[in-house]
């Protein structure tokens, strides 16, 4: 399923009357938002990360070994079988051997390590991968440089290189393993010590071996050193690796909320899909950059709006958790996570709705914007992005109404003075004929204008208008009337059509007075079938991916 891509929006409502109190609590919201901070009470999500990061860089890990091995057990079969020439030495078969028991071992913890199969490993039995994963091939390498280079010293032949497995096995740990750079320096140390310490250990315990080695020993320090240096470079490299990761974990976090994947965006922020660190509790969160959200009175008028949506409680207005800003500036918001899709990926994916769920979905809207109207809010963005067919509460198609950035005071009695930022606010598909003008005066019947544009859109897969520029668009929503529905939709109900070209009457007395009027519309409309949370479930599970 898909998520909401669209949270708040942006410009508000202009009441000096409160911004004292409003920038003063912005500042204690600031500094307590700056004391957000992972501290040792997020120890086990970060275990459970590394975890997760760790089983997959095994994975990787062992895949790379293998498809390594694979390549000289492959060379071998092809000398045999096209009899290429090759060094008549007594211990290939057992190098043969030797390169098939590392494949297996380490095509065994691959599987082991699959998605299913590993998903719930513990740390003590990665950590016995890890071991296996890299045991498995140094064991061979020892094994193999031990007696090469016993052999070659007893046949008078030239001792064998042994520092390039060795540092392919360094670099791929230090590639592919998360550590710290003390854990990793031990791990690499190890695979320094032993080929160097054998080396010395034929040096002493072996005459034949002992004089060749005397006699190569320019080369053979040489190789030495090859080995020591790259083990070093490796573990700069853990570190260096490291910090980033940690750099880049750092800037997944908001407070005691964990950034995960990015599922919306708008023009004043990102929406990130999150988890709270202590009550494990999965949330939306859009971030909005000081740079986008502008000087701090923008952000104090964000604040603002949050406030006012935070007042809503009714179960179809989306539900505002948490807002703040980081130390380094950035400002968030903290909401309800909705698993569903939008009225207009309904649409687009699906085609036009029946038009027994449209009443059901827009009865449920009404319903939110009913709250928000009795609390002498104006949305003035209804669109169908904004309003989300929901799961919640084991219940689907729960309509959601979201973003209230632009949410504004319903006013009194008319003003000269526009709003503050003197722009049209809103979607011009859906916007109302007074905000289409530029009319500052607006009320909750605007609102219901932009409502039947979306009962419009839902029931006949297109807006009441449409155009390649948006001020063609506001002038037809200003001066222009719709093409009837029934024109479109012929199997509409008549009462629904009607309904829908009220709500988009060009003179705001001539629509619905109020959300409630409108919802009580909606239920006496003669329909041919009743939706339901029962049929709704069944449509979703019949489309689940």
């Amino acid at each position: 399923m898909n998520e909401p891509s669209s949270i708040l929006g942006q410009t508000g409502s202009e009441d000096v009357t409160i911004e004292a109190g409003v920038a003063s609590d912005s500042q204690w919201v600031a500094a307590r938002a700056t004391q957000m901070r992972l501290v040792e009470a997020d120890e086990a999500e970060l275990t459970g990360d590394m975890r997760t990061l760790l089983r997959s860089r095994l994975r990787a890990s062992a895949l790379v070994l293998l498809m390594g091995f694979s390549v000289f057990i492959i060379y071998r079969a092809a000398a045999d079988l096209f009899e290429w020439a090759h060094p008549d030495t007594p211990f290939l078969d057992a190098i043969l051997i030797g390169q098939v028991l590392v494949a297996m071992v380490l095509g065994g913890c691959m599987v082991s390590l699959c998605r299913r199969c590993g998903a719930q490993a513990s740390s003590r039995k990665l950590r016995a991968e890890e071991l296996l994963i890299f045991g498995a091939p140094a064991t061979f390498f020892c094994v193999w440089q031990f007696i090469s280079m016993r052999d070659c010293a007893a046949a008078g032949q030239l001792l064998p290189r042994a520092d390039s497995p060795w540092l392919m096995l360094m670099f791929t740990y230090a590639m592919f393993i998360p550590n710290t750079w003390r854990r990793a320096a031990v791990v690499l140390g190890s695979m320094v010590i032993v080929p160097i310490g054998l080396v010395v250990c034929l040096g002493l315990g072996d005459q034949i071996c002992s004089a060749v080695i005397a006699e190569k020993s320019w080369e053979i320090a040489l190789a030495g050193l090859t080995v020591a240096v790259g083990g070093a470079a490796a573990v700069i490299g853990v570190h260096t690796i490291n910090s980033l990761r940690a750099e880049a974990f750092e800037a997944r976090q908001l407070g005691q909320y964990r950034l995960g994947e990015r599922i919306g965006s708008g023009g004043m922020g990102e929406v990130y899909l999150a988890e709270h660190q202590l009550m494990k509790r999965r949330c939306a969160i859009k971030v909005v950059r000081p740079e986008k959200a502008g000087d701090p009175r923008t952000l104090a008028r964000f604040e603002r709006e949050v406030r006012a949506t935070a007042r809503l409680s009714h179960w179809n207005n989306i539900d505002i958790f948490d807002y703040g800003r980081a130390a380094d500036g950035t400002f968030y918001y903290v909401m309800e996570y909705l698993p569903g899709m939008s009225l207009a990926e309904l649409v687009e994916r699906h085609g036009p709705l029946p038009a027994e769920r449209v009443v059901f979905l827009l009865r449920q809207t009404c319903d939110a914007l009913s709250e928000a109207h009795v609390m002498g809010l104006i949305h003035r963005d209804i669109k169908p992005a904004n309003i989300i067919a929901a799961q919640r509460g084991g219940l689907h198609d729960v309509a959601k109404l979201l973003d209230f950035g632009m949410v504004k005071p319903i006013q009194t009695e008319r003003s000269s003075q526009i709003t503050h930022d003197g722009l049209i606010a809103g979607s011009p598909l859906y916007m109302s004929p007074e905000q289409a003008v530029g009319d500052s005066w607006v009320d909750a019947r605007s609102d219901i204008y932009s409502l039947g544009a979306v009962a419009y859109y839902l029931l006949s897969g297109r807006p009441p208008f449409q155009g390649n520029l948006p001020i063609k668009i506001l002038i037809a929503h200003a001066h222009q009337d719709p093409a009837p529905l029934v024109e479109l939709v012929p199997d509409v109900p008549p009462d629904l059509a009607g309904v829908v070209m009220r709500c988009l009457a060009k003179a705001p007395e001539d629509r619905y007075p109020s959300a409630a009027a409108l919802a009580a519309a909606l239920d006496a409309c003669n329909l041919p079938r009743r939706w339901s949370y029962g049929v709704a479930a069944a449509w979703w599970a019949a489309r689940r991916d």
